[in-house]
């Protein structure tokens, strides 16, 4: 038990560094691609990165599992790589990044309604007092340093949080039998070539790749945010998710918003006096929801 927490805490802060990082590349990926390409761009590098681990596995898999598989390729990494970028394309990356908080909101309220999963009150409440920071700092977030109002193009990313809380959930209860690079790789792979047919079809990504000022540098940037991203990363996620509880992995999305927040002040980005409490507000509610009974982070059976 004690090796497990252990590892648990390693890959938190690891993921938090990893997706933390995230949102300053969807940035530079957008400074020459729409926010279209820059989803299925992002998609498309992990898919490709993670044949030699995804195709030898489809045989093996039943008409279920590859069913249930495509549907977390699509809530947990397909739509969401398009809602962020979306988003993005009017939120400042460190406002972005801080509004992963909203995830461990919907993994309660999905965990509660659909698969009956009980929570201590502190839970309730530290995701509460969590949330309020995040909404603290997405209202405090302008460049002025006061607060900017509400960004309408904060509903992509909360429908994106949305598909992470479902997605969350079902991978815990739905699929505790399968490895975590199998349901990675393979969720991806399923969901790949819709982004393929997307990004060679439906979008202007070939002529701008080859004659767009910076447009090399820049793939380069959603390369490594898929591979890296959305496809390293999302092993180690849902490696996290089996060995430990929804909410303990949900975490992870309190201590994004430091990174990326750090990233966007290092790229000019202005850290607004009202953030700072935003920032103390996510960390005690971290504290107050991994903080179970007497103290104790109680990891789920295997």
């Amino acid at each position: 038990m004690k090796n497990k927490k252990v590892l648990a805490w390693t890959i938190l802060i690891v993921l938090a560094l990893v997706w933390g990082t995230s949102f300053i590349l969807i940035k530079r990926g957008l400074e020459v691609y729409s926010a279209g390409e820059v989803g299925a761009l992002r998609i498309l590098a992990a898919c490709i990165f993670m044949l030699p681990l995804s195709l030898p596995k489809l045989s093996k898999l039943s008409a279920r599992n590859l069913k249930m598989l495509f549907g977390i390729g699509m809530l947990g990494s397909f739509i969401p790589a398009f809602l962020f970028a979306i988003g993005q394309t009017r939120l400042d990356s460190g406002v972005t990044g801080v509004m992963n908080g909203l995830t461990p909101i919907f993994v309660l309220l999905m965990g509660a309604t659909i698969f009956k999963q009980k929570f201590e009150r502190a839970k309730y409440v530290g995701v509460a007092l969590a949330f309020i920071g995040t909404a603290i700092l997405l209202t405090a977030g302008s460049s002025e340093g006061g607060f900017s109002g509400f960004n309408y193009y904060a509903i992509f990313i909360v429908i994106a949080t949305m598909c992470y809380g479902v997605n969350l959930n079902i991978i815990k209860y739905y699929f505790s039998d399968l490895s975590a690079v199998v349901i990675t790789s393979v969720s991806i792979l399923l969901v790949g070539p819709f982004a393929a047919i997307y990004l060679f079809v439906g979008t202007d990504f070939v002529n701008k790749v080859s004659s767009a000022p910076g447009a090399l540098e820049a793939l380069g940037y959603i390369s490594l945010l898929g591979v890296m991203s959305t496809g390293i990363a999302l092993i180690l996620f849902n490696r996290l998710v089996q060995i430990t509880t929804p909410i303990f992995t949900s975490m992870v999305t309190y201590l994004i918003p430091i990174v990326a927040l750090t990233w966007g002040i290092l790229d000019g980005e202005t850290l607004a006096a009202g953030q700072v409490g935003g920032i103390a507000a996510i960390l005690l509610g971290v504290f107050i929801t991994n903080k179970k009974k007497r103290a104790k982070i109680t990891l789920a059976e295997k």
